[in-house]
């Protein structure tokens, strides 16, 4: 029987979920309580699976192929629930299939470390053998701008590890993980080895990340969430990724037009709501006027619409209340001072690629993260101006810089509080090969594959005596 056959037959509450661009139904899901968390992290907490590393490996590397092959599905899933155009959706699966495919690589590369323990003066010569064990019951609270892969980079590692995990995605974009789940059961998995709850946070939140039976909780989403699911978490390990104020910063030499690019691509994809994208254009004075004009002149191609339509480049926000926000720190910043180079009007969730120059460095708009498809340009002095600039938020997840002179990339990688520098390339660079995570407000911890698995494991020594004669 079907979740939505289940829920109406034990009378459960239905979630209808809406498309942001037409407002129309595209699905029903059962509406988690506290008491069904409850029964799925007990559900959790008692399985006890069984598998191999390589059949671990199987499962994710069937599940690759899986959504490769049925990438048309996801898409539109993708696109139906979230409004994202489907050049965005067909990018996320990409990446899905990548992060599945790593992490199933990573499993067979799975190693521990031997030390020996004679470095005393008791020269004791047993040996040390470090293992890594499944740290056991994963919570993980994903959000709504990307209803497939922000699942996938929780679950891929966790289950590569060999966790239990209790995933809560986005109440606003559902469809696409319990999709993901199936496809992961068909492949071979437990069912109980992953249980989907959805619902709403102020009901499932407290529940979901205060159980004794939760031994891990990983959250991808706003600080202001983040920061309180810390304080009420206890002596349980965390994972955190809270998004950005992402700077990009761009000094005289550099290639301009390559810089402009960049700055498009990380400013209006997904409409602008990505953790990693381009917040702030930080541009020095002796390249600002050439650099807007050509930023300007890349938003002014790019094309909103109907985001099912292969030709639309930005299609709408998650709501209309998201819009709304975003027109209202643009509109804020312009009477700070800001001069508007690309405007854009509101229609109901959607807003098109705004540009702004002279952007006050302090602002809303720019010191806090804006979810919106909006690239501000902030004029600086010199380096030291954009580096102190760059600095000048609570966020720090990861920033760019486009410059010709090695010493000016290096001295940013060295001063930039941040936790990733891409050295002539955008703050939205990503590879699921490489540790992803921040400091400050950003977050706590590290994803990508290898990393995410080591945090989502438990360290165990074994000592192996040697007789003493």
């Amino acid at each position: 029987m079907n979740p939505v056959a289940q829920a109406t037959e034990r009378g459960s509450r239905l979630l209808e979920v809406r498309n942001p661009y037409d407002g129309a139904v595209v699905g029903s899901v059962p509406m988690a309580d506290s008491a069904a968390v409850e029964e799925a992290l007990e559900r959790a907490a008692a399985l006890s699976p069984e598998w191999s590393s390589h059949e671990r490996a199987r499962i994710l590397r069937a599940a690759a192929e899986r959504v490769e092959a049925e990438r048309e599905a996801f898409v539109v899933s993708i696109v139906r629930e979230s409004g994202l155009a489907r050049k965005d959706a067909d990018r996320e699966v990409t990446r899905a299939v990548g992060v599945l495919a790593q992490a199933s690589a990573e499993i067979l590369a799975a190693r521990g470390e031997a030390v020996r323990t004679d470095v005393t003066a008791a020269a004791t010569t047993h040996l040390g053998v470090a293992l890594y064990e499944p740290i056991g019951v994963v919570v993980a609270i994903t959000p709504f701008n990307r209803p497939l892969n922000q699942v996938v980079v929780k679950l891929a590692p966790a289950l590569a590890v060999g966790n239990k995990v209790v995933l809560k995605p986005s109440e606003q974009t559902p469809l696409t993980a319990l999709a993901f789940h199936e496809v992961l059961v068909d492949c071979g998995l437990d069912p109980g080895a992953v249980e989907v709850v959805v619902g709403d946070p102020d009901e499932v939140g407290e529940p979901l990340v205060t159980s004794p039976l939760v031994d891990m909780v990983t959250f991808t989403g706003s600080a202001a969430v983040g920061h309180a699911i810390a304080r009420r978490i206890g002596m349980v390990k965390s994972l955190f990724e809270l998004g950005d104020s992402g700077a990009l910063i761009v000094m005289p030499g550099a290639d301009l037009d390559e810089a402009a690019r960049t700055a498009a691509a990380g400013a209006f994809a997904t409409a602008g709501q990505s953790c990693r994208g381009v917040k702030r254009i930080l541009a020095h004075t002796d390249v600002a006027d050439e650099l807007v004009e050509r930023l300007a002149g890349y938003a002014r191609k790019l094309r909103v619409g109907d985001p099912m339509d292969p030709a639309t480049d930005i299609g709408t926000l998650i709501d209309e209340g998201a819009a709304k926000a975003v027109e209202a720190r643009v509109h804020e910043a312009v009477e700070a001072g800001a001069e508007e180079v690309v405007g854009a009007e509101r229609v109901r969730a959607q807003l098109g690629p705004i540009v702004l120059d002279a952007v006050p460095r302090d602002c809303p708009l720019v010191q806090e993260e804006t979810f919106g498809p909006c690239a501000p340009v902030i004029r600086v002095a010199d380096l030291d101006d954009a580096i102190d600039c760059a600095n000048g938020t609570g966020f720090g997840l990861q920033a760019g810089i486009f410059t010709p002179d090695w010493d000016e990339a290096w001295r940013a990688a060295a001063e930039l509080r941040v936790g990733g520098v891409v050295l002539n390339g955008g703050p939205q660079f990503d590879s699921p090969n490489i540790p992803f995570g921040g400091v400050k407000g950003s977050g706590l911890g590290r994803e990508g594959v290898r990393f995410a698995m080591e945090e989502m494991s438990v360290r165990k020594t074994l000592v192996l005596a040697r007789r003493q004669a």
